[in-house]
This record gives C-alpha cells, structure tokens and sequence, in this order.
C-alpha cells in the first residue's frame, strides 16, 4: 500500500476500507524534525496528534489518509512545536496534490461545479485554490524584459476596465491592476523591484498617454512602442465608418445608383477589413462590387492594404519609416483621425520597425481572460479573478512538487 499510495517519505501503517472509502493510516518515516523557531534538528517526540485528510481518489473510491502529525520539543530552546509535512498544509484537511488536481479542475470550469462534481463546498475548493496560489505567486518576474501593457472590461457595459501585464517573450501574463490609474498601475509594477524595472528594454503599449509618461518614469532604460495591432484597429475603424457613411448616403437618395451603391455596402464590412490576399473568391467579387459603386471606399481600401503591406515588408527603421511618412501623406485626406493619431505618436510607431515586437499576443491573452469571466460567471471580487488568471497561465509550470 505504501508504493501504491506513492507519497515519498511516507509509510502506510493500517487500512480500513468500505465500499466507496479508503482509509489509510500512514506515518512519516523520518525519526526528525526541525525547530521553526531555533532551526535545530530535534529527536525529542511530544505527542502523537492524529487527522483526517483527504487525498486523490484511488481507483473509484474516496482515499482518506489518517495522518500521525507528531509534536516535537525542541532540545535547544525547550518549546514544543508541530512537524512541517511535505505532502500536506499545516491545518489544511487535504494533501497537495489532491488540491492541486481540484484546482486544475477550477481553471477549465467554476468553484460551483467543481465543488459539486467533487462532493465539496464552493469553501473547501476555494480553500484549495488558496493554497495552491501561495505556492506559485507572485509570479517569477526576473527574466521579463520586454512588457505588453493593455486592458479589458472586468464587467460588461460598467465602466470597470482592469489593467493587463504581460511578459512578450514568454506570452505570460505576469501581473493584474484592478485599475487604469497610474499610481495603482505603478503601485503593481514597483512590487517587481527596482532591479527588473531597469532591466525592462521595451514597453509596447496602446495609444494611451497614461501608460507612455508612466513607462518612462518607472521604466527608465526601456523604448516606448506602439503597439501594430492597435494601429492597424483605427485604420480599420476609420475605413468602416466610412463605409457606413456612403451607405447612409446612399439610404437618402431615391435613384437606381442609390440602390447599386447601397445594395454593395451592404455586409462589406469583414470583406472590406480583411487581408484581400486571404479573401475567398466569393469575397473577391464583392469587394469589386464595394469599388465600382463607391470610389472613396476603393481609395481608403487600397490604402488599408499598403498600411499592412508597409509594415510586413519593411525591413530597416529607415525604410518602415520613409514608407509610413509618403503613406500618411496619401492618406491624409480619407484617414484623417488616424494620420492625427500616428503623426502624436510617431517615435513611438516607428520603433516597431526596429524591434517588430507586437502586441498581438497581449489581445489573445485578453480573449482567454474574457472567456475565464464568463466560465466564473462574472467576478465582484477582482483579487479572486486575478488568482484565477495568473493560475491560468503559470500552474502548474511555477509549482514546487
């Protein structure tokens, strides 16, 4: 029963068994334990102090460990104390690795689910999801060099946006700031050290002013860049507000070209958005049908996909940033919002050229923290949803076994 238990230092002493429980009483082999207070090793045994733990299911029964957790008295400082065990928490009713497979559960589901699944309570679980959190957070941070800051609605329709971090060379994410304010955000990104805020070489970011003046204060030998991904989203904003636009134009007039040019805009949007070279043939006609009826949206079109074709095939600073320069200049007249935007934020665009870094990765990552609410049915507690996230991505790669 020992070798089939697999608990190393760990001997099982008696069994006890009905038709759905399995009750074993083990013992630490280990005739020794250390003071916590002094740090001397003691022989000296105390007392015998026995309680139920519940471990991981063998075969198709519930497994109950009777665990013998000694007293000691320490021979040096002649105060008595309680052994630490390696497969189980001081007070804790289960080992580790029963909370962990609980916890695995909670990651791909909801606390109510795994609680009934498991004939525990939404309390028990929690419990577990604690202890295992305490011995993977905070995230190790010491390597992170390259950070991707952006943000997410925690809940819907409420204003309440949450801060994300994230770590661009791992695809981790390293940190949640129940915020958008730059002293909460710092307050968060200080607790990392003064060692890995210097050693930070790239912030990529949004176009929020917020996020920039905060980068460079706490960041000081990082480059600020923007992010491609958000460029290329108000480019796309800009094309399909034009695209509404012709058509409401379109609505006002009672003639047959109203009907030509409506009748094409119409559902364009995606065909107009998308890459043309990943357009079906189906999508193809169709956007040579948006052309034909409105030239202004062939124009913003033809200039959506040299905006995208500018940034994949440039391959020096120099070169991406004589490109965007004659493209904000064609562009002005149709992308007026958008020229705006990339000619305040120029340094900062420019320098995706250099090091290409994306922060493509960081809107994958926010996808996954969207659907984690909806598996959580939405979170009031933000601290409980950050342990679910960072969970989410660092169990069981940081867990001490």
């Amino acid at each position: 029963m020992t070798k089939l238990l697999n608990l190393p230092g760990v001997i099982v002493e008696d069994s006890k068994e009905t038709k759905e429980t399995l009750i074993l009483s083990v013992r630490v082999e280990k005739k020794t334990a250390f003071c916590p207070r002094c740090g001397q090793t003691s022989h000296r045994l105390h007392q015998n102090k026995s309680h139920l733990v519940r471990d991981l299911p063998m075969g198709d029964r519930e497994l109950i460990l009777r665990v013998n957790r000694r007293r000691f008295k320490c021979e040096n400082c002649q105060k008595p104390f309680s052994e630490t065990l390696d497969f189980v928490g001081n007070r804790k009713s289960f080992t580790y690795r029963y909370a962990q497979a609980v916890t695995e559960q909670v990651i791909h589901s909801d606390v109510s689910n795994v609680a009934k699944n498991n004939g525990l309570t939404e309390e028990e679980v929690w419990s577990m999801v604690i202890a295992v959190a305490k011995k993977i957070l905070p995230v190790d941070v010491e390597d992170l060099k390259i950070l991707g800051i952006d943000e997410i609605s925690l809940v819907k329709g409420q204003g309440k946006f949450i801060v994300v971090l994230v770590d661009l060379s791992t695809h981790k994410l390293v940190g949640l700031v129940s915020c958008r304010t730059q002293s909460e955000i710092e307050k968060v990104m200080q607790q990392w050290g003064e060692k890995v805020l210097f050693q930070i070489e790239e912030v990529s970011m949004d176009m929020t002013g917020n996020y920039k003046s905060l980068a460079h204060k706490i960041c000081p030998n990082a480059e600020v860049t923007v992010d491609r991904f958000h460029l290329t989203k108000i480019v796309h904003s800009e094309l399909n507000q034009a695209r509404i636009d012709q058509k409401k134009t379109a609505e006002s007039l009672n003639t047959k070209s109203r009907a030509k040019l409506f009748n094409s805009l119409k559902g364009s949007k995606y065909t107009l958005l998308k890459a043309e070279d990943k357009l079906s043939n189906q999508q193809k006609e169709k956007l040579k049908q948006v052309k034909e009826a409105s030239p202004k949206v062939a124009i913003m079109h033809d200039l959506k996909e040299e905006f995208h074709l500018l940034f994949e095939s440039s391959k020096t600073l120099g070169e991406g940033t004589l490109k965007l320069i004659d493209w904000l200049k064609k562009a002005e007249p149709y992308y007026r919002n958008s020229v705006s935007t990339i000619k305040r934020w120029f340094p900062e665009v420019v320098g995706y050229f250099e090091r290409r870094i994306t922060n493509g990765v960081v809107e994958g990552i926010n996808n996954k923290l969207k659907l984690l609410k909806r598996c959580g049915f939405g979170f009031k507690n933000f601290h409980n949803f950050e342990i679910r996230a960072l969970l989410l991505w660092h169990f069981p790669d940081n867990l001490a076994h």
